[in-house]
């Protein structure tokens, strides 16, 4: 494994949750290990997705609200 030396500090807030979101998404499933108790949290969460329908606010709303400047 190759490793990538970034300066962190020099980022910007963007930049940080960019880099975030690319190192989120290159992890397999297989790499998350979970406890017996957040695979049950997690089917609980699936199971009333199912019941009563998808809620919330989309990901893509909440990181615009995020890294908009006028927070």
């Amino acid at each position: 494994m190759t490793k990538v030396s970034v300066d962190v500090a020099a980022l910007s807030a963007e930049q940080k949750l960019d880099l975030i979101d690319e190192l989120w998404m290159s992890l397999d499933v297989d790499d998350l290990s979970l406890t017996p108790e957040q695979r049950a949290e997690l089917d609980r969460r699936l199971d009333r997705i199912e019941r009563e329908g998808v809620s919330g606010t989309p990901w893509e709303l909440v990181r615009s609200e995020m890294t908009s400047p006028t927070r």
